[in-house]
C-alpha cells in the first residue's frame, strides 16, 4: 500500500495595493477658472450684442398710438400716404395742414421732422404753433412711428424718410424748394440739418430744442458702463459739425438748457438764437415771424397745394 504524498498548498501571492489616481487641485482650480472666463466672455458678448441691436432705444421712444388729429385742435388737415415700396404700398403717413390766412407768407410750408419720442400726434402743439405763424405745415411719421410701416426706427431709416418727405412736397405737391422751410425738433434737428446741407435751395432751417451727437450721453448712461460704446455705437445723429458749416439761415430755439446753446454758439452764420425759461408759444411765434421777415424775402405769393 503506497503512501500518499500530501499536496503542497500554494502560498498566497501578495495582492498589489490599489493605487488611486490623485487629481492635482491646481488643475481643478484652472479648469474652474477657465469655465468662469468662458461664461463671462459669452455673457459679455451677449450684452454687447444686445446693446448693438437695441441702441436705437437710447435716443428713440416711438409710439404707434395716434391719440389725436389736427381736428382735435380745430385745424383743417388732409391725411396723406407716400413713399411707396417695391410692392406699391405707401410706407409713410402724414398730415398736410394748410394755412388759413390769405396773407403772405402762407405759401411757405414747414416740413416738420418731429422728435424721437411719441409720433405726429405728440408733435401737434408744434404744428399748431407753426400754423399760428401763418405757415402750411407738413407733419409725418417716420417708419416705426404712428401708423407708418416698419419695425423699429433707426437714424438711417429716419434720414431716408426725411428725404422721402421732401421729395413728396416737391414731386407730388409740386412745391418749389424755395417755398419750403425745415423744422427739426429733438433728434429731428439732426435730420433737418443734414437735409438742409444737402439742399441749399431750401431757404431756412428752424431747430426747436435740438438734440444730436448722442455718443457722449449714451456713454454716460449707467446701463452702458461696461460696454465699449465708441466701438459699437452707430446711432449718432450728428448736429454740431454740420451746423458749424451750414450757410442756410437758421433759427435755434432752446429752453433753459446748457447743451443746445453751446451748439447754437458754434453754429455758422447767419443764425438767430432764442432761449426761453419755459415753452412760450406766443414768444415763439413772435420770434419765428421776425426770423421769417428777416430772411425770407421777397414775400412769396399765396399758393396752397393740394395733395
Amino acid at each position: 500500500m503506497s503512501k500518499r504524498t500530501p499536496k503542497s498548498t500554494p502560498k498566497p501571492q501578495p495582492v498589489a495595493p490599489v493605487v488611486h489616481e490623485v487629481i492635482d487641485p491646481r488643475w481643478l482650480i484652472k479648469a474652474f477658472a477657465v469655465t468662469l472666463l468662458v461664461a463671462f466672455l459669452c455673457s459679455y458678448a451677449t450684452l454687447c450684442w444686445l446693446f448693438y441691436q437695441g441702441q436705437w432705444q437710447f435716443a428713440l421712444q416711438p409710439s404707434h398710438t395716434v391719440v389725436q388729429t389736427p381736428a382735435s385742435l380745430g385745424l383743417q388737415f388732409q391725411p396723406v400716404r407716400f413713399a411707396v415700396d417695391a410692392t406699391g404700398t405707401p410706407q409713410l403717413t402724414g398730415w398736410f395742414i394748410p394755412s388759413d390766412s390769405p396773407e403772405a407768407p402762407n405759401a411757405l410750408t414747414a416740413l416738420v421732422l418731429h422728435a424721437g419720442d411719441g409720433n405726429i400726434s405728440t408733435a401737434l402743439p408744434t404744428a399748431q404753433l407753426l400754423h399760428t405763424a401763418r405757415l402750411n405745415v407738413f407733419l409725418f411719421d417716420y417708419r416705426g412711428f404712428g401708423a407708418s410701416a416698419g419695425g423699429h426706427p433707426t437714424e438711417a431709416l429716419m434720414q431716408a424718410d426725411a428725404d422721402s418727405a421732401l421729395s413728396f412736397l416737391t414731386g407730388t405737391l409740386h412745391l418749389k424748394p424755395s417755398h419750403i422751410i425745415l423744422f427739426g425738433q429733438g433728434v429731428g434737428a439732426s435730420l433737418a440739418t443734414r437735409l438742409a446741407a444737402q439742399h441749399h435751395d431750401l431757404p431756412a432751417l428752424i431747430l426747436d430744442s435740438p438734440i444730436g451727437d448722442i455718443d457722449a450721453s449714451v456713454a454716460r448712461d449707467p446701463r452702458t458702463r461696461f460696454i465699449p460704446t465708441s466701438l459699437l455705437l452707430h446711432e449718432h445723429f450728428p448736429l454740431a459739425a454740420p451746423l458749424s458749416t451750414l450757410a442756410t439761415p437758421k433759427l435755434i430755439i432752446t429752453y433753459n438748457t446748457s447743451l443746445a446753446p453751446a451748439i447754437a454758439l458754434h453754429a455758422a452764420d447767419p443764425k438767430v438764437t432764442a432761449e426761453f425759461p419755459t415753452r412760450n408759444d406766443v414768444a415763439c411765434v413772435q420770434t419765428l415771424t421776425r426770423f421769417l421777415d428777416l430772411y425770407i424775402t421777397p414775400r412769396i405769393p399765396t399758393l396752397t397745394p393740394t395733395p
